[in-house]
């Protein structure tokens, strides 16, 4: 763990002793000071004791905050075996890690990790699954591995990279471009970029991008983003540009080039809205006005690729679980649309067009399942899968004999495949080597009864091949945005398997496992839904006999999901880990782009959503209660979930704490949000996790 310089440590209050605490000893909390500033919202008066914490730079959050992180790493120092874990978790991590190659301008691009980077390098090849030579490497540009690289596109004619980087987990990209055949990087500079990656112009001349006018503040709402063009070579001052709705300042746009270079398309969203425009640009006639070719939110569409005048989508347009059509640009109307593969019983989560064959990637009980049509939409066959586990990776390409895509699982590392697409046989050319044997380990899926009668999926992994009786298990759960929660491969908790406990991921209503329906069930007034479906789990471990004691678990919405559990139902859980959560309800749409966040939250304008909101909002709901064990997990520069969120959690969990178990914070610093941490950073979170719930749950550490 980083920790921050110390300021004014004396106004966070005292420190604890410098040996680590028995499991009796008292948690002496740094004092944090509680001021009497008042909101009022609807003709309610709502106490914000700790606003001063949303400045993360004050020297009165900086002392807290290291006084905060002294006491944190004194208790965990406390947990046997931290080191033996961090061994263990090293070996797991070390391993050689490829990404799915992709094949544009003539060069196939990989990402890889030899086990020991920070950072992976990206390396070209002439053929995807070739080793190719290395042509960047962020490990070289930052000495402690915390500059990451966010996104890369190559040149439709092989000349040029236009690549971002992030510093510290920033969001924020800085874009540049580099010779591939000289390795020269070019002065080229183009900055404000965030949640966009830049799309060459045909003849590679320069690239379309999105920006948003930079801030220095941290927490300042991002609003007002427009496309520009960027020529090679020209500074980004002279940038033109081409597209912008100054009467919608909270429109966003992603932009996407067609493999035959024609069209730019732009797709417009609000938020995390479900719904999309899309206008679309005859870069052929580059005098013609914008093609407003989907000109309503009214369903989502997420643009698969081109061919000919025909532009492909995958859409929930008359279809909750989706279906995939293509648009004539040249008619109007419904005679434009030609529908390929239709909504069916399951939910389509992804969709590519590769060379002649469209491959529809569908969710069943959310287990990937692959199948692939011809492009008039006649069936060929389902693709074979080893197993319980999520695809990803698939691209469009235009000319291509095969695809290649990643499968991985709870016990399965992702393993990079070659797709034939005349014979649809797979073959697996990147299968890491790690040293565990995963048919050691057992999946399973249960579905449990909710509080209202729905079954919500539950995952069961665990060592052996029966189901265990009295285990200590860690339940996970996120629930929000749509977003499919499917098995996946995480170091951390295969060694809390290996420890004899079970790993249980829930897949809750506000997801997208089942449709817009079931991510509909727990948004806005209905987000209580996805609480009730996360305790019912809970219960159901313990009441099975699986559990003895429960952990919960979540990330961003799913820190929001484990402290809204936690605080419902302290006697539930054993142990808590809220992470980098959206935590003060009330607040989050003032803060960096929470206001995207509406279409699933709510926000406190609405008197109905605000009492909704009041009602669950963890910061606003951390009564006097004996809360069990407790590790609250951020990063001093996450400007996705800004820290204020996680620090204000803390203040009052702890002032709430009636028992005697610790409520502590972790604050990582030179990091965001997740994405783009070391690998170092990463093992060393996961070393902290695993130590916290040893300690918390009483796991015996020898592995």
């Amino acid at each position: 763990m980083r920790l921050l310089p110390l300021f004014l440590l004396a106004c966070a209050g005292p420190s604890t002793p410098d040996a680590a605490p028995d499991a009796a000893e008292a948690i002496v909390y740094p004092d944090t000071l509680r001021e009497d500033h008042v909101d009022t919202y609807h003709g309610t008066d709502v106490p914000d004791p700790y606003r001063w914490l949303e400045d993360p730079d004050s020297d009165a959050s900086r002392g807290w905050i290291e006084a905060q992180n002294a006491l944190t790493e004194r208790w965990l120092s406390g947990s046997p075996g931290r080191d033996a874990i961090q061994e263990r978790l090293t070996a797991l991590w070390h391993r050689e890690r490829w990404s799915v190659p992709v094949v544009k301008g003539g060069h196939a691009f990989t990402l890889y990790n030899d086990g020991t980077m920070n950072q992976a390098v990206l390396r070209m090849a002439d053929q995807p699954g070739d080793d190719g030579t290395v042509v960047l490497d962020p490990n070289t540009l930052s000495a402690d591995g915390t500059t990451s690289l966010a996104e890369f596109v190559p040149s439709p004619d092989g000349k040029h990279l236009a690549y971002s980087v992030s510093e510290g987990g920033s969001d924020w990209r800085t874009v540049r471009v580099k010779d591939l055949a000289t390795g020269a990087v070019l002065d080229d500079v183009v900055t404000g970029v965030k949640f966009n990656e830049p799309t060459w112009k045909p003849d590679g001349s320069g690239f379309f991008y999105a920006r948003f006018p930079e801030t220095d503040e941290k927490t300042d709402a991002n609003y007002d983003q427009k496309v520009y063009f960027h020529a090679i070579g020209t500074p980004q001052s002279d940038d033109s540009l081409v597209f912008e709705t100054p009467d919608h300042k909270d429109w966003g746009f992603y932009t996407s080039v067609s493999d035959d270079g024609r069209w730019l398309v732009m797709t417009i969203t609000v938020g995390t809205e479900e719904k999309a425009r899309v206008y679309v640009k005859d870069l052929a006639q580059p005098d013609r006005p914008v093609i407003k070719l989907l000109d309503r939110f009214d369903a989502q569409y997420f643009y698969l690729a081109a061919r000919g005048d025909a532009l492909w989508f995958w859409t929930t347009k008359d279809a909750p679980k989706g279906r995939i059509v293509s648009i004539d640009v040249r008619k109007d109307g419904p005679e434009a649309w030609f529908e390929a593969v239709p909504e069916g019983e399951h939910v389509i989560e992804s969709a590519a067009l590769v060379g002649d064959r469209l491959l529809v990637g569908t969710l069943v009980d959310a287990q990937s399942r692959l199948t692939a049509f011809d492009l008039k939409g006649k069936r060929i066959g389902e693709v074979g899968l080893p197993g319980i586990g999520s695809v990803s990776g698939l691209e469009s390409r235009a000319k291509a004999d095969a695809a290649y895509f990643a499968f991985d699982g709870f016990t399965r590392p992702p393993t990079i495949y070659r797709l034939d697409l005349a014979t649809l046989a797979t073959e697996a050319v990147r299968e890491p080597k790690v040293p565990f044997d995963p048919d050691a380990f057992t999946t399973e899926q249960v579905f449990v009864e909710s509080r209202d009668g729905t079954k919500v999926p539950l995952f069961l992994t665990y060592k052996g091949t029966e189901r265990p009786k009295g285990a200590k298990t860690l339940l996970y759960g996120y629930g929000g945005f749509n977003i499919s929660i499917t098995p996946g491969f995480k170091p951390r908790n295969l060694v809390f398997m290996e420890l004899g406990g079970v790993y249980a991921s829930a897949n809750l209503r506000g997801g997208g496992e089942y449709g817009e329906a079931w991510h509909e069930a727990g948004t806005k007034t209905h987000k209580q839904n996805v609480f009730d479906d996360f305790i019912a789990c809970a219960e159901w471990l313990k009441s099975s006999g699986v559990a003895s004691e429960v952990a919960s678990h979540g990330r961003s919405n799913g820190g929001l999901l484990a402290a809204a559990t936690l605080i419902q139902r302290p006697d539930l859980f054993a142990a808590s880990i809220p992470s980098v959560g959206v935590q003060d309800m009330l607040k989050y749409d003032q803060w960096t782009i929470g206001w995207a966040w509406a279409s699933d939250y709510g926000t406190v304008a609405d008197a109905d959503e605000f009492a909704a909101l009041r009602a669950y909002s963890p910061v606003h709901n951390a009564k006097p209660a004996s809360y069990p064990p407790t590790l609250i997990t951020t990063a001093d520069h996450d400007d996705r979930v800004v820290p204020a969120h996680s620090f204000k959690l803390a203040a009052a969990l702890q002032h709430a704490q009636e028992g005697s178990d610790p409520v502590l914070i972790r604050i990582e610093t030179r990091a965001g949000h997740g994405a783009g941490k070391s690998q170092d950073m990463q093992i060393e979170e996961a070393r902290d996790e695993l130590a916290f719930l040893i300690r918390a749950l009483g796991i015996d550490p020898k592995l």
